[in-house]
């Protein structure tokens, strides 16, 4: 539980890291925006690193980190990208997410 809370918040402030000047701070310069954005990705990395060394000190396999982190970057940039940039959802965002889902559930099955 911890890697996944871990990399639940790491991916929360990746997400607004990467994309938060979209919707209000196009203005801004971009030199600005890249060293706002690297203070926040600071956070992202305290949280991720450790994430990844526990899941794997507990038994995940690097694969299966990744796959995970993937998984939960597309559910946070989902609702970033719909609650934040007030963009719609389509039908080829749940293709998506299955796919990623499906990856997830590969790397996991038969895990001991």
């Amino acid at each position: 539980m911890p890697t996944f809370l871990l990399l639940l918040f790491s991916n929360i402030f990746m997400t607004t890291a990467w994309y938060w000047h979209l919707k209000g701070g196009m203005n801004k310069p971009l030199l600005v925006v890249i060293l706002i954005s690297w203070g926040i990705a600071f956070v992202e990395y305290c949280l991720a690193v450790p994430a990844n060394r526990i899941g794997y000190a507990h038994g995940w396999s690097a694969g299966q980190l990744k796959v995970a982190q993937e998984a939960i970057a597309l559910i946070i940039f989902g609702v970033f990208m719909v609650t934040v940039l007030g963009e719609p959802l389509h039908w080829r965002h749940a293709a998506a997410f299955i796919c990623i889902m499906a990856a997830v559930a590969f790397l996991f099955v038969g895990r001991t």
